[in-house]
């Protein structure tokens, strides 16, 4: 399920904040006030003051299922972010309005690389970073999930103590916000499930001690596949949970590469195992070629049932076809609402986040 992102265009600068500047944001960063004088249709049954936060508060898991505070399953429904080492450029104040108000997304994926440019090349600058992101997403109503996007090398282990440094500071800054999901190996590869097991209770004590009641995403072996992409399954799981609690395991699935096995898979996992969508794509594994609408509705529709949340691969102008804006949008500065700049991802997706989820 590795996507082929080596071909990239140059990289833009991406905004970073002083330690100053993060104090600021967080002590102003309470309410939530409308970005566009538009006069914007409310999320859900909400009201115009109200936010999905507001109304659902911190999220917990119910059995196998994602809870709001009040124990109600609900599924959330939104868009990941690009690596924000290329794509920064794209997350402006009017396209996160836009997919707040206009798309009407419950939830946004900040995609943070660790290699190929990422975190590891500046860490303070990308940590402040995403310390911006989860403020503008929470202004604006928005769940938050952090990702840690490891990807190259495929083994969460080779980035450990980075990731106990970045999520320690990141929980003990935000942690008393009720919107942030902590997602803490994107796609391990390569790799046995005990390696991603002990990775994971290495990492998660590290965020519960600054943020107790935190939900907590944890990659899947064979790129979060469950395992069908190595020649595995959900069962080594079932056999073998992390030991922690308030934990969902991640799947991811590209539609055109990745039906038959993969969603039967996936469908018996649902019945077995608290799981979270955190990536996927209508195309195929690459994240480029041709859509494949039927197949990514026959998922949509077991999520809906099954109350599955999900986040779509990727809010940016890519040039591959998962990407929804067309090529050169984000430099022009839009239009980001509406479907004049939309691919025909885009325009299929946005549909189905305006009409789901808490949305819905």
């Amino acid at each position: 399920m590795a996507r082929l992102r080596t071909t990239t265009p140059a990289r833009h600068p991406y905004r970073t904040l002083s330690l100053t500047a993060v104090g600021a944001l967080l002590l102003g960063a309470a309410a939530f006030f409308p970005a566009s004088g538009q006069e914007l249709e409310p999320v859900s049954s909400t009201s115009p003051d109200t936010t999905a936060i507001d109304e659902h508060g911190r999220l917990s898991v119910c059995g196998i299922k994602l809870c709001d505070e009040n124990g109600d399953q609900v599924q959330l429904t939104g868009m990941s972010t690009h690596g924000i080492q290329w794509y920064d450029h794209c997350l402006t104040d009017g396209s996160l309005d836009a997919l707040a108000d206009d798309w009407r997304a419950d939830v946004l994926r900040v995609s943070m690389y660790i290699q190929e440019g990422g975190y590891e090349t500046d860490p303070r600058g990308f940590t402040d970073r995403v310390h911006e992101l989860i403020e503008e997403g929470t202004e604006r109503g928005l769940y938050v999930i952090v990702d840690w996007h490891m990807l190259t090398p495929g083994d969460p282990n080779h980035n450990t103590e980075r990731a106990k440094e970045f999520f320690q500071e990141i929980a003990s800054v935000h942690a008393d916000k009720d919107n942030l999901l902590y997602e803490i190996a994107n796609e391990p590869n390569g790799v046995s499930w005990n390696s991603i097991k002990g990775y994971a209770e290495e990492v998660i004590p590290v965020i519960r001690a600054e943020d107790p009641d935190s939900l907590v995403l944890v990659g899947t072996r064979a790129w979060s596949s469950l395992g069908v992409s190595e020649g595995s399954d959900h069962s080594e799981i079932v056999a073998d949970p992390v030991d922690a609690d308030n934990i969902m395991y991640v799947y991811h699935f590209y539609a055109a590469s990745h039906d038959t096995v993969h969603y039967d898979t996936f469908e018996r996992a649902v019945r077995e195992l608290p799981l979270f969508v955190t990536e996927f794509g209508t195309q195929e594994h690459t994240g480029d070629g041709p859509d494949d609408f039927s197949s990514a509705q026959r998922y949509l529709d077991l999520m809906e049932r099954e109350k599955i949340s999900w986040v779509n691969w990727n809010f940016s102008d890519d040039f591959r076809s998962g990407a929804v804006f067309e090529t050169g949008t984000c430099n022009a500065g839009g239009p980001w609402a509406g479907t004049d700049s939309l691919k025909p991802a885009g325009e299929w997706i946005r549909e189905r986040i305006r009409t789901s989820g808490l949305s819905g």
